[in-house]
């Protein structure tokens, strides 16, 4: 479902960018691309990005091309602040913090392997968590509260939200369901309920935010800013959630965390990708004054292990923000080699 693309230049800089995509369509929508970026200044990064969104109307804009488009702005980011000397946060616009707090995104389970998977989440640092999608929404009412008040136990008065997982086709949460769940989730201090609904319910979302006792979220799969648009418009989030790896890559990410901001919507991006997604994830929440949250997906080897170093957290539960050119990570080739289709294709 990942794939990562490198991004060459004939100065010898690489810039390394993420997709949720499968390789075969990232591989057919660059063939498409490719005429618009090789010869290119790679530092004209939103020149560049907004070129292939417009010449790739015609061909399918929203889904693998705008996948493959994310990746490859990500990479150009990368390539800029590498040439430039700069973190990518500081070329997004400035650094409004050095650290984020990560929050641990676990799949729901059984009361027993969830609260003990949360337990030792706590254990290593972590302060804030998200449990989702498994039976929620999708069994009844009393799994829903016996799962939400086990987490709640497990994690004490720590932040957690809740993901009921809309976006799972044929998902059968509807308005009615959303409403009364989210009183349920008020009564456990929930910090936000995530894709109550199917993605393109605008008119559900709008009504449920509006009588909800407890913060809105979601807009993961959606892409470009313009399906984001009619969204803020509504109010149909108090938390509005891009994917960089899918939505456009980091010029998407920070145009629709702007125009959030301008309407009081806060911006916590969607990062159940990879550990590229995740080092881009930093640097946007660097450049933005209301990203103080990043998901982690715990558990998954291409968050953990494919970067050098890792991603240790503070004694706050916090992450540090890389500093240093570009990204500020580099790809740990082991990892790439144990996991990826092509070990030598950033080489």
């Amino acid at each position: 479902m990942h794939t990562l693309v490198a991004v060459h230049t004939d100065e010898g800089i690489t810039g390394i960018g993420s997709a949720f995509t499968s390789e075969t369509l990232v591989r057919g929508a660059i063939d498409l691309l490719l005429p618009h970026l090789v010869g290119q200044d790679p530092v004209e990064v939103e020149r560049i990005t907004e070129t292939l969104h417009q010449t790739a109307f015609w061909m399918g804009r929203g889904g693998a091309l705008t996948h493959a488009t994310s990746a490859i702005d990500i990479a150009l980011w990368d390539v800029a602040g590498q040439a430039l000397g700069q973190p990518v946060g500081r070329l997004l616009g400035g650094c409004h913090r050095a650290r984020v707090r990560p929050y641990a995104s676990v799949l729901m389970d059984e009361a027993g392997p969830m609260t003990d998977n949360l337990t030792q989440l706590v254990e290593q640092g972590f302060t804030a968590f998200k449990i989702g999608w498994w039976k929620f929404g999708r069994v009844d009412a009393a799994t829903d509260e016996r799962t939400v008040a086990a987490a709640r136990t497990a994690v004490g008065d720590r932040l957690l939200a809740v993901d009921a997982g809309g976006s799972e086709g044929f998902f059968p949460g509807d308005l009615a369901w959303a409403k009364r769940t989210a009183r349920m989730l008020a009564d456990y201090d929930v910090a936000w309920f995530e894709e109550a609904l199917a993605p393109d319910d605008l008119e559900g979302f709008a009504e449920l935010r509006a009588g909800s006792p407890v913060p809105i979220s979601g807009g993961e799969v959606l892409t470009r800013r313009q399906s984001f648009a009619p969204y803020l418009r509504c109010r149909a989030f108090d938390i509005v959630q891009p994917d960089t790896t899918k939505g456009g890559g980091l010029s998407e990410s920070r145009r629709i965390g702007w125009a959030a901001q301008d309407l009081g919507i806060r911006l916590i991006p969607h990062g159940w990708n990879t550990a590229i997604g995740l080092a881009a994830d930093l640097q946007l929440s660097s450049a933005l004054a209301s990203t103080d949250l990043v998901e982690y997906k715990t558990g998954s080897a291409y968050v953990d292990d494919l970067v050098t170093g890792g991603w240790p957290l503070d004694a706050d539960g916090y992450l540090d923000i890389p500093s240093g050119p570009g990204l500020g990570v580099s790809l740990d080739q082991e990892a790439v080699e144990k996991y990826g289709t092509r070990p030598q294709f950033a080489a």
